[in-house]
């Protein structure tokens, strides 16, 4: 941002008014659960943090610009990069003046993602990588997608050189992609592990969203699993009821949860997360524990699959293996494995997925800081790859290394 545009910005407000805040507080003194509230946070945590042995991708797309997809964004790379041990990054695949680096605070652009695509090389470390990428709170890195220019273009294969060579160094990558139906976001949709679409919460922009996710459907209907669709409040009352916009945009295994309005989040500029309001620290809190857990469930699938093909028939499967639906967890399958559909990565996970994530409605903000959660990031090594994932983990899953 030119500094000569500081003088436009106001004082950053809180995310929510002092009443709120204080009917809040009394609602917590009066009924308050402590032992809900711890359970919320830690299985967020526990979803958030799953060790992985592969980076993990996830897209963020929507279907018209102003819907949030960039906001999204940022507060998914926030989360990650707060809870992970491992490196995050972030990459702006939207070249049209995107706002991804405003939202995390850049104050600079080294390199775009079409200039790292000409010089990066399988030889390089993390360390060296790092010097071409921006950091920002939490310890993430941003790629953005242009130097503040028009006419910057983003091509199918710098896309594809990019996402290939660095998702060897960053256990988790958030995209925030161009809007659909732009070339560079259906690939995105394709090959990323997980996906998110944003959609307004108005009647047109779930009527729009709809229509998308029926034409993924269509394309390929594994994907749809594998979906989250945020519904993303810009202003204080819609008026649109939020149940039965879930129940119109939940197809085909989508899940669909609530971004509320927060008064921080539309004043632009920056994300600090202490000025946000709890329902959105919430909010921010399940999204990113939904997308992780499909995207590693994805990976489970995939590989069990491919395991149950070369293996012998069990008895009465009469010969035919049933398709893998998702890692066991303490309760049973994990709850949104993506039924069949080899991983194009074609990595397994390193960890059971975990509980279905309940609602936190009421509980604390879900930003503290974990126990044993290490300062410094792990870094992969050319021809040495390390397992991704908090150092209090096991090294392998049960039952031998992964596949």
């Amino acid at each position: 941002m030119p500094p000569e545009l500081d003088a436009l910005r106001s004082k950053p407000r809180h995310g929510e008014s002092v009443a709120q805040r204080a009917g809040r507080a009394v609602r917590r003194a009066i009924a308050s659960s402590p032992a809900a509230e711890t359970t919320a946070v830690t299985q967020t945590a526990y979803a958030i943090q799953q060790p992985v042995t592969t980076g993990r991708q996830i897209s963020v797309t929507s279907i018209r610009g102003g819907a949030g997809k960039s906001t999204v964004s940022a507060l998914l790379a926030l989360t990650y990069a707060h809870y992970r041990a491992d490196p995050v990054l972030a990459v702006e695949a939207d070249p049209a003046l995107g706002t991804l680096p405003h939202r995390l605070g850049a104050t600079e652009v080294r390199w775009s993602g079409t200039d790292l695509a000409q010089i990066v090389d399988p030889s390089m470390l993390i360390t060296d990588l790092t010097g071409y990428l921006i950091p920002f709170p939490g310890g993430g890195w941003l790629l953005p997608g242009s130097q503040g220019a028009i006419g910057t273009r983003l091509d199918i294969d710098t896309y594809r050189v990019v996402m290939t060579s660095l998702r060897r160094y960053f256990a988790t990558t958030v995209v925030d992609c161009e809007t659909l139906p732009a070339e560079v976001a259906r690939t995105a949709l394709v090959t990323t592990q997980a996906r998110i679409l944003v959609c307004p919460a108005t009647p047109e922009g779930v009527a729009a969203t709809r229509s998308v996710l029926d034409w993924v459907g269509g394309v390929h209907p594994r994907m749809l699993p594998t979906t989250v669709v945020v519904l993303s409040h810009v202003a204080p009352d819609t008026g649109l009821d939020v149940r039965k916009a879930a129940e119109h945009l939940g197809v085909g295994g989508a899940v669909v949860l609530p971004l509320p309005y927060d008064r921080h989040l539309a004043a632009g500029g920056a994300i600090r997360t202490e000025l946000l309001g709890e329902r959105t620290l919430q909010a921010a809190g399940r999204i990113a524990a939904e997308a992780m857990d499909r995207a590693v469930s994805r990976a489970d699938s995939g590989s069990r699959q491919r395991t149950d093909q070369d293996a012998p028939p069990a008895p009465g499967r009469a010969g035919h293996p049933t398709p893998y639906a998702g890692a066991a967890g303490p309760g049973g399958p994990a709850p949104h494995a993506a039924p069949g559909g080899p991983d194009p990565y074609g990595a397994p996970s390193a960890a059971a997925g975990p509980a279905p994530y309940p609602s936190a409605a009421g509980g604390p903000a879900p930003y503290p800081h974990p126990s044993a959660h290490p300062s410094a990031h792990q870094s992969a090594h050319p021809g040495n790859p390390t397992p991704y994932g908090a150092p209090s983990a096991p090294l392998h899953p049960p039952g031998g290394p992964p596949r």
